[in-house]
């Protein structure tokens, strides 16, 4: 599944997920690395020495990654 917000895209399958912002950065995470702070609207990549966050434009993108991944 793929999901385009203000700052790129978001390439979302059942193994991992893949960020391509518009300046050219990469960023992946796996599933098992991914939480999501709901009333931020911030999906978070955390493999312990690697971390990165992104905020999403609006709750239906962050729900759209939610069902896809299988997160209640």
């Amino acid at each position: 599944m793929i999901i385009q917000f203000s700052a790129g895209k978001l390439i979302v399958s059942p193994f991992e997920v893949q960020v391509r912002l518009n300046n050219g950065c990469q960023l992946y995470a796996m599933v098992d690395d991914i939480k999501f702070h709901q009333d931020a609207l911030i999906l978070v990549a955390d493999a312990g020495a690697v971390r990165w966050n992104l905020k999403l434009d609006s709750n239906e993108q962050l729900q759209e990654i939610k069902d896809e991944l299988g997160i209640c």
